[in-house]
């Protein structure tokens, strides 16, 4: 029988640890503009109303959002209450004088529902006690795409130019901006526009931080069908040009995300839109729930600074608890910090290693090799090793050594041999602790 107080104790325990980990996203992200494009699907039911609540705490957490919604299911339906029948070139609808009635209808519902939604304030719910204000406007310009492959798609557009200034205006005031995917004309004529492109040049017009597209897959699967956490803008290009994994969805939003990393924006996310709290386990967490896509890799390799000294302490502390690592002070840091190097995921320090050299035997320790639990599966361990080693042979050392009592085989299936402590340079020799009996292991570089 499972004990009520532990279990408690355990919820309570993983919650304190989830609002701290969260803690340097939510600092580091406020005050800048995120651009959340979704499909009509999205907009209605219990996704919409998820997707309200997600959004009500991020612009309390000071993120300017801009929401950008499709209608396409909507659509659909008021052409077939219609008798209409829905056309499409290249999965493009084509958009006739009653096509487009129907398109400003169902569009014009969907936004009222939308804002209703984000609208809400009623106790007992996520969004108890809140009042966002929700605004519009005839931000986009239009023009129409033409004739392609002999089909003329009539009102189907194409985005002209965005008013940046002015939605950057509205966010100033922190308003939370929805964008439907529908342009004007200079000319007085309204064009449909697909969502994914509204999005895309929004977020570049305002050099978001994030662009996030909410598509009908969990976001980028391998050969395997395992989700791809991270991809550079060229990598994802490859896999588009290939058509591994790629939905209906991701078809469409793919490539618009490549274009807007290379544009400028940060981030572009595709997350699955039927994941319940997606966005906050997106934005929230190291490991997040979809794929990102980044112009270069988000894991950056680098010497360590005094500013790092609060992470590493942090990143010790567990393997120091449990006898993985000695335990280090945090004025021994600071002390020994240009002997570091670390890893960064996306700006947040999840993986260090160090150097200790012994110049006159022509050696070296690497020390403190640690990273994040949810990133050992991600090859940090092996870019700190060859950090490490480089570093090695800048300093003219031959060898490399490390002293370890539970990762004994992982260093030996990177070449390392295991010696006797006599094999210790002499000063190292003398500190050896025979009490905690570590295994000694060795490479020549």
């Amino acid at each position: 029988m499972l004990d009520p107080a532990k279990t408690a104790s355990d919820l309570t325990r993983h919650f304190v640890a989830w609002v701290r980990g969260a803690a340097p996203y939510i600092h580091a992200f406020r005050g800048k503009t995120f651009v959340i494009g979704f499909g009509g699907e999205v907009a209605t039911g219990q996704l919409g109303q998820a997707l309200a609540y997600d959004c009500n705490l991020l612009a309390a957490l000071g993120i300017r959002l801009v929401l950008v919604h499709g209608a396409r299911p909507q659509i659909d339906a008021e052409m077939e209450r219609r008798g209409l029948e829905s056309r499409f070139h290249n999965g493009v609808r084509v958009t006739d004088a009653a096509a487009l009635d129907c398109v400003k209808s169902a569009m014009a519902v969907t936004r009222l529902e939308l804002e209703a939604r984000l609208s809400q304030g009623l106790p007992n719910t996520p969004m108890a006690g809140s009042y966002m204000r929700v605004t519009g406007g005839n931000f986009i310009t239009a023009r129409p795409v033409g004739v392609v492959d002999g089909v003329d798609l009539q009102f189907t557009g194409k985005v002209r130019k965005i008013m940046a200034d002015e939605i950057a205006a509205d966010l100033d005031q922190q308003n939370v901006v929805l964008i439907s995917s529908l342009g004007t004309s200079p000319s007085g004529e309204i064009f449909n526009l697909p969502v994914e492109e509204v999005a895309e040049s929004v977020a570049v017009a305002l050099n978001a931080e994030k662009l996030l597209y909410l598509c009908d897959a969990p976001g980028l699967l391998d050969e395997q069908g395992e989700l791809i956490d991270s991809v550079t803008a060229d990598e994802a290009e490859r896999m588009l040009l290939a058509g591994q994994g790629l939905t209906e969805d991701l078809d469409l939003f793919l490539p618009c995300a490549i274009r807007a990393v290379r544009q400028g924006v940060h981030r572009a996310h595709l997350i699955d839109r039927d994941r319940d709290g997606g966005l906050l386990l997106e934005f929230f967490t190291h490991q997040g729930v979809g794929t990102i896509l980044s112009r270069d890799p988000l894991f950056r390799l680098r010497e360590a600074t005094v500013e790092d000294v609060g992470a590493l302490v942090t990143l010790l502390e567990p393997l120091e608890a449990d006898g993985t690592l000695v335990r280090r002070g945090r004025e021994l840091l600071e002390q020994e910090i240009t002997r570091f190097s670390v890893v960064e995921h996306d700006g947040v320090l999840v993986g260090c290693a160090a150097l200790y050299p012994f110049s006159e035997e022509k050696a070296g320790e690497m020390a403190c090799v640690a990273v994040m639990t949810e990133f050992r599966r991600a090859g940090l361990g092996e870019m700190l090793m060859r950090r490490i080693e480089r570093r090695a042979r800048e300093q003219q050392l031959e060898a490399l050594f490390v002293l370890t009592t539970r990762t004994a085989h992982w260093f030996r299936e990177r070449g390392f041999d295991e010696v006797s402590p006599d094999r210790l340079p002499s000063l190292k020799r003398e500190l050896y602790n025979l009490q905690r009996r570590s295994k000694v292991l060795m490479k020549p570089i």
